[in-house]
């Protein structure tokens, strides 16, 4: 299926080099927001998707996205491209997958308002996959979006994210919220270590 989808699309649309000087444009554009100057790395995007199970009901919401390298991990990994909702701010970004995945629900918001989004999905997520620059925003503020994306996402979903620093960029270990973290991941620029966030199945109201 990834096959017959990047098929039909133009050569610069499918290199590195293309989505290498898009990333590099937004990053010097407003460098918080993007978090990276280039894309992930095919062995941190499959990292990342092997946290998902594709047999699980329900839509993988990816936060994030940028040119789709986690995205193109996760219909690898198996993930029907129907599935996935990419939740992308950057207008370029956005262009790009919309054109790169047509099967996809592609929304251009703003993915710390994802919370309200899951709550108002006709299933609940079995998977939440972020790309962001969490450590940009206050440690509150952090955990709040993981925590409520969490509630609102099915019983058992992860909240994968990945992070440039040892330490998760959430605060964790917390009551209620269980963190597993990856080893580092070196073949990557720069190297990255996934985190995966869980709630218990029995989660009680609310904890912050």
């Amino acid at each position: 299926m990834l096959a017959e989808t990047t098929a039909r699309l133009p050569e610069e649309m499918t290199s590195d080099a293309h989505d290498n000087r898009l990333f590099f444009r937004s990053w010097m554009q407003d460098p918080l927001r993007a978090g990276a100057f280039k894309p992930s790395g095919t062995d941190l995007a499959r990292a990342m998707a092997a946290q998902v199970d594709p047999s699980m009901p329900g839509p993988i919401v990816e936060l994030g996205p940028g040119t789709g390298a986690i995205t193109r991990a996760l219909v690898e990994r198996g993930v029907d491209p129907a599935r996935l909702i990419l939740v992308e701010a950057d207008p370029n970004f956005y262009a790009l997958l919309r054109r790169r995945w047509p099967m996809a629900r592609v929304l251009q918001t703003d993915a710390w308002a994802v919370p309200a989004l899951l709550r108002r999905l006709d299933e609940p997520a079995a998977a939440i996959v972020a790309g962001l620059p969490l450590l940009v925003r206050p440690r509150h503020e952090r955990l709040r979006l993981v925590a409520n994306a969490l509630r609102a996402a099915a019983p058992g979903a992860p909240f994968v994210q990945f992070t440039y620093f040892i330490r998760s960029p959430v605060p964790a270990p917390r009551p209620g919220l269980r963190a597993h973290g990856s080893d580092m991941i070196w073949w990557n620029l720069w190297p990255a270590r996934v985190w995966t966030y869980r709630l218990p199945r029995r989660q009680p109201e609310p904890m912050w």
